[in-house]
């Protein structure tokens, strides 16, 4: 779900906040880019965050980055817009379909990048020791701190004397998650929140997510799919060297490795808006009597190793024990976290499995021993104890997922009292395509749905978000006057 490494590099700008499927990626991915328009703004603001925020004891600070685009800005009383980073380097703010609310509501935009990613490492060293503050409760409180420092530093800069201006908090995937919980633990200090394909539902053996992946391919693609992987497992057996060879990855000395990074590269033609750049070459290989472990060798090297960028290494456990902070550091930063908190265990389900079968519980659970040691293993159940997961007792919280999108299942797809969820569907809707358009690589600006299959399935999700924030905004608003007329 979330996760498929790498990070937002400085000058050849990167798409951040992609959510990508293996949990030893990072939620997201970034994208290598060549043109500035891709982001509202990259130029860096710092502020010292506290490292501990549950210690009464410990007062050790880190240099946490984010960035602010106020062009739009409606000064004094316009909203503050809070876009969340999540588990990549974060930078700078991504022009997606926020850029068009903060037009239209006159918003200022801020982004606050998560503690360890990115240039926000309290450690120079990664040691499992240095990670116990990574944790979704110690960013749910950056958060916090950061919107009270932000809101004192523009009430300072426009000489506001009385009351806020009004908050909105907005996220993808992970940073979704932590949208609807900051709602659910701070509701105090946000009008509302969107929680785009935000994944709020810890899950030990995430076997839903396969069956989405084979329900979006349909019966053909499947099929196809199936087969590969039944002669990958064959030709592991008998030329391991050979077989991974011929899809780049020889590097993946484990063959579990191996197996996640081929279903990984499935997952993201799904997950991303782009089923047909799988499918239909795998149809015309079958269709042709072709080898179809060549048209998806192809598929694997021509788009997920080299359109969308993905690296061979970040799915080997050798590179993930690397405990240098630098710019390959999110993915073992995400994989502490789904081993500590989230689990999101992507393994085959026992029956009509698309991915391999020794893709399971046991690669997980060793994985995170092998990377990080003894004693650390997903506190699944205290997780959504914390937060709720589906049952999430939260208010003017708005849930979007793609009908297309694997990690919908750890999302809340069904609306409750001041809870609105709302499935967008079409044959290439994703992660976060209400706020990215389809597809999302290259990530579109100002989140253009022109390419989905259905754009008017998207806008009418669009319009609900906005009159969403219409009303939760305009009743904030109401509310501080109230309190400044006593």
């Amino acid at each position: 779900m979330m996760v498929v490494g790498a990070r937002f590099l400085a000058i050849a700008l990167a798409i951040s906040f992609f959510f990508i499927s293996s949990p030893s990626h990072a939620f997201l991915t970034s994208r290598l880019l060549h043109s500035t328009d891709k982001f509202l703004t990259t130029e860096e603001h710092w502020l010292n965050q506290t490292l501990d925020h549950f210690s009464p004891y410990d007062h050790r600070q880190f240099e946490q980055r984010y960035y602010e685009f106020l062009d739009y800005f409606r000064a004094p009383d316009g909203p503050v817009f809070l876009k969340i980073c999540g588990e990549s380097s974060c930078n700078g703010i991504p022009n997606d379909y926020v850029s068009v609310l903060a037009k239209k509501f006159g918003a200022a935009v801020v982004s606050l990048e998560h503690r360890y990613y990115g240039k926000s490492s309290p450690f120079k060293a990664l040691t499992t020791q240095n990670l116990k503050y990574l944790s979704s409760k110690q960013a749910l409180f950056d958060l916090a701190n950061f919107r009270q420092y932000y809101q004192n530093s523009l009430s300072t800069k426009l000489n506001k004397t009385k009351g806020e201006n009004p908050w909105f908090i907005f996220g993808v995937s992970y940073p979704g998650a932590l949208s609807a919980w900051f709602r659910l633990k701070f509701p105090h200090l946000t009008c509302g929140s969107l929680a785009s394909s935000g994944v709020v539902l810890a899950v030990y053996n995430f076997t839903e997510f396969d069956q989405q992946i084979g329900e979006s391919a349909g019966p053909e693609c499947k099929a196809a799919l199936q087969e590969v992987t039944r002669l990958v497992e064959a030709r592991l057996e008998s030329n391991q060297k050979a077989v991974k060879s011929a899809f780049g990855a020889a590097e993946l000395k484990i063959d579990g490795d191996f197996l996640y990074f081929l279903a990984d590269a499935a997952v993201m033609a799904f997950q991303y808006g782009n089923p047909d750049k799988l499918c239909s070459p795998l149809a015309q290989a079958n269709k042709a009597g072709e080898d179809l472990l060549d048209a998806y060798a192809s598929y694997v090297k021509d788009y997920f190793l080299g359109s969308f960028g993905v690296s061979v290494k970040t799915y080997s456990q050798e590179h993930l024990k690397s405990t240098a902070a630098g710019e390959d550091s999110s993915d073992r930063l995400w994989w502490f976290q789904v081993c500590t908190e989230v689990a999101y265990f992507q393994v085959a389900p026992l029956n009509d499995s698309i991915r391999s079968s020794k893709v399971d519980t046991r690669y997980h659970l060793d994985l995170c021993k092998n990377v990080f040691g003894d004693g650390v293993y997903p506190e699944v159940d205290a997780t959504n104890l914390y937060y709720g997961g589906t049952k999430i007792a939260g208010s003017k919280i708005v849930f979007t997922n793609g009908s297309q999108d694997p990690w919908r299942h750890a999302s809340k797809q069904i609306s409750s009292p001041n809870m609105p969820a709302y499935i967008i569907s079409c044959h290439n809707c994703g992660h976060g395509t209400d706020l990215r358009g389809c597809p999302q690589s290259p990530l579109n600006p100002e989140g253009n749905d022109k390419s989905c299959s259905s754009p008017d399935a998207v806008n009418k999700v669009r319009q609900q978000i906005t009159d969403h924030m219409d009303l939760w905004l305009s009743e904030c608003q109401d509310a501080a006057r109230s309190w400044s007329s006593v």
